[in-house]
């Protein structure tokens, strides 16, 4: 077979990259995440158990020894049965710590207690947790246990842009607000939020280390994290060089051989690059 130019070998590479990152993305968010969230949620959980057994279990920002709680730490166990979701839930709403499971904006008490809590979940990828979540009726029961018990609130509705915000709770009182894309799955169009009323039981906790104005662009609703761009800058120059040799050996060695040697690494390194680029993607996504 007659040698190909360097500018033909580019194209090649470039849609050998093309495929690779695109099949991988897709494989990380409907698929691999989803064991990912599955195994992360079993750990949290066991994690979680462990600290309520021995009343060590975080009732504010920070943890029993007075250190600020890491994101991803599990701070509460949410059950809605009505449309059986279970999920534990972690602190901070970053894109990675949505990884795992539903987050706990930082800037809002935590559940239980006194204020307007706010949890964000994932609508599709990583196991999707809140995808069901527009199914709620008023009255709906949203149980959460936390180390300072277990709270129940009613569902007051279900509320897309444009909608009527719900009055404020009276003073001393508990809400929470479930949050998540809208649309259809992975084209979100806006933001779907659920607001529920603690009927009674609310207690005081500690006072936040963050507020509105000071909470990271990330842990905001749609947020992206771009604190790790380099680490994808790597990856990508790593797919790229294994592109270009999975081309040259494509030509040399023959395509059977090619795709046999150069196919596991370039899906292995493919889905690490997939895991940064899914950092870059909106939270609720």
């Amino acid at each position: 077979m007659p040698p190909i130019g360097p500018k033909l070998q580019l194209v090649r590479a470039a849609l050998v990259m093309f495929f690779i990152l695109t099949f991988t993305l897709f494989l990380q968010l409907v698929f691999v995440g989803s064991f990912q969230q599955s195994s992360a949620q079993d750990r949290k959980f066991d994690e979680l158990r462990s600290q309520l057994a021995n009343g060590i279990a975080p009732v504010g920002p920070t943890d029993n020894q007075n250190r600020l709680l890491a994101t991803g730490a599990p701070v509460a166990y949410l059950e809605i049965p009505e449309i059986g979701l279970r999920q534990v839930v972690v602190e901070g709403t970053t894109p990675s710590a949505l990884f795992a499971g539903p987050g706990h904006r930082r800037d809002t008490p935590l559940p239980g207690q006194i204020g307007a809590s706010v949890i964000m979940g994932r609508s599709a990828a990583f196991g999707g947790p809140f995808a069901k979540i527009d199914r709620l009726e008023a009255g709906d029961v949203v149980r959460v246990t936390t180390g300072q018990g277990t709270f129940e609130y009613s569902v007051i509705g279900v509320r897309r842009e444009g909608d009527e915000v719900p009055p404020p709770g009276a003073p001393g009182t508990g809400r929470l607000l479930l949050a998540t894309a809208d649309g259809q799955a992975f084209l979100p169009d806006g933001i779907l939020r659920v607001d529920a009323e603690l009927a009674e039981g609310a207690v005081v906790g500690a006072a936040r280390l963050f507020s509105a104005n000071t909470l990271p662009a990330a842990e905001k609703l749609m947020g992206a994290d771009t604190s790790t761009l380099w680490a994808l800058a790597l990856w990508i120059q790593a797919l790229i060089a294994l592109s270009l040799a999975a081309v040259w050996a494509w030509h040399r060695w023959g395509h059977p051989q090619a795709w046999i040697v150069f196919f596991p690494p370039l899906v292995l390194v493919g889905l690490t690059a997939s895991g940064e680029v899914a950092r870059l993607l909106p939270n609720l996504l």
